[in-house]
């Protein structure tokens, strides 16, 4: 099947480093694809576009001094992924492994529209899965999530804790992981990496990349950050009467810069492993409530954040926050960025780019 859209790109040269990268226009995605590039990888990204920009690959293009190739598409496009691999390796690189960041991703919305979210996240996993293997590449990086884990039996979670989600969107990331355990077992050759995100919030220090969410913000930070610039009137904390430090609720927050280097290491971990599956937690391993990031944003910008407590909203939990030791002892990763440094590269994204990626 010939896909002239890709073939107008410009090929790297034959490399061992060549890879796919699924959802790589969205947030976490194009910090990503930067760390990847300065780490000498050569991505191919293919997104929809559902929830990326084109113009935020064009910025990686510009920080990273490497012309992408991007293919605009589904990943439940059968025909387009195997004309994606073959193509790839027809001119001379082929792709080696794949880092899958496509999908739906908003926990209200997966409680309101379960069956997209299944078909998206698993069934076009499994899509992806089956066009790897006609193309033998058996290396896979999936971004995966701590809602895997649902409500806490103690903290803070370890990879060892019980899976139970609570919501559909956390339940596809779980069957995905499973899916993605059976694979590994069925083949001795295949690897696969689930990364377990705690909050990614913060922005490229640049200025050039950041959170830009359709509509009204899913995401605490988000929303403090439009309320900053003025795009919100006020926040809204749900909750000020949980068992925590100040009655608001406690997340682990972590710079989505660490979080993009948190790949690169877990690729780097696969072509030594000796194991085909592994989950790994990436978070601080500590927890910051809804006030305490308030307060430190408020700081690091100067901007005064007016906001109104409401009722709790149903199925959230007190607080949560990952053990990291796992990531540095398997991957040689922690976290180093401080939330002072989330605040602030996070305030300048949002000062420079009030309308995010629009004019």
């Amino acid at each position: 099947m010939p896909i002239p859209s890709f073939q107008r790109f410009h090929l790297p040269p034959a490399s061992n480093s060549s890879l796919l990268v699924t959802g790589g226009a969205g947030y976490i995605g194009t910090h990503t694809l930067l760390e990847l590039i300065r780490a000498g990888y050569q991505p191919v990204v293919l997104d929809d576009f559902s929830n990326g920009s084109h113009l935020a690959l064009k910025r990686v293009e510009s920080l990273a001094g490497h012309t992408l190739q991007v293919v605009e598409g589904s990943i439940t496009d059968t025909g387009l992924l195997d004309a994606m691999f073959s193509s790839a390796a027809e001119h001379g690189s082929p792709i080696q492994a794949v880092v899958h960041f496509a999908g739906l991703k908003s926990v209200g919305e997966s409680v309101a529209k379960p069956l997209d979210y299944y078909q998206t996240n698993v069934a076009g996993t499994l899509t992806l899965l089956q066009a790897m293997e006609r193309a033998h590449v058996h290396t896979i990086v999936f971004s995966s999530s701590a809602t895997v884990y649902g409500i806490p039996l103690a903290q803070p979670y370890t990879e060892s804790h019980p899976i139970a989600p609570v919501n559909p969107y956390g339940s596809t990331k779980a069957i995905v992981e499973q899916i993605l355990r059976d694979w590994c077992a069925a083949h001795p050759a295949h690897r696969a990496t689930c990364l377990r995100y705690f909050n990614p919030i913060g922005a490229h220090p640049s200025g050039m990349l950041g959170e830009a969410p359709e509509g009204i913000p899913n995401n605490l930070f988000p929303f403090i950050t439009q309320v900053a610039v003025g795009k919100r009137p006020h926040l809204n904390v749900f909750g000020n009467d949980y068992p925590t430090v100040d009655g608001t609720g406690v997340r682990d927050y972590i710079h989505v810069v660490d979080l993009a280097i948190g790949h690169v290491k877990a690729l780097e971990h696969s072509r030594r492993a000796t194991t085909g599956f592994v989950a790994i937690n990436l978070g601080t391993g500590r927890g910051t409530s809804v006030l305490e990031l308030l307060h430190a944003f408020q700081t690091v910008s100067g901007q005064a954040i007016p906001y109104e407590f409401q009722p709790r909203r149903p199925g959230d939990i007190a607080e949560c926050w990952a053990d990291p030791s796992t990531a540095e002892a398997l991957l040689g990763w922690k976290a180093t960025r401080t939330l002072e440094d989330m605040c602030a590269d996070g305030w300048r994204w949002q000062s420079q780019n009030p309308n995010g990626y629009e004019p």
